[in-house]
């Protein structure tokens, strides 16, 4: 079997394109993929508590430290005493951060609608259930066998 008849290939060729475009979609705006799906993680009204990005996102917390240290410093968010609980912390949006998530969410519908209309509804709908099932058999290889 050669590497592109390989389901892992074409998703991890596709999911490097898309990262390269909304790389450059968003770069107009002076932020990264990462920064533009942090904002776009972030509830604009309540804020998120910092330890519900990292799962929310997939990342370790050491990368969403440094991601969100360097979004702090760039003035796109500003954390805040959790009123509930005093030992967390709330993320929550500036108004640059706003602007900026703005942009990102721009970029992500764009793309969404592009691919929805040369899709169709068909289509659209099985590749979405093409991806539960990819997901389902990840879970299964991730999770220990049991024997019965």
């Amino acid at each position: 079997m050669r590497p592109e008849e390989t389901f892992d290939f074409r998703i991890r060729r596709c999911w490097i394109a898309m990262s390269k475009m909304y790389n450059e979609l968003v770069s107009a705006s002076g932020i990264t993929v990462s920064v533009g799906f942090a904002l776009l993680n972030i509830d604009v009204k309540d804020g998120t508590p910092s330890t519900a990005l990292g799962p929310k996102m997939g990342m370790e917390s050491t990368s969403l430290s440094r991601l969100l240290k360097s979004m702090e410093s760039a003035g796109l968010i500003f954390k805040e005493a959790h009123p509930e609980d005093k030992r967390s912390v709330l993320l929550k949006l500036t108004p640059l951060g706003l602007e900026k998530r703005d942009a990102s969410r721009d970029a992500v519908l764009k793309f969404n609608a592009a691919i929805s209309d040369s899709l169709g509804d068909a289509q659209s709908q099985s590749f979405f259930e093409a991806m539960d099932v990819i997901e389902h058999n990840i879970e299964l290889l991730r999770s220990p066998i049991h024997i019965s």
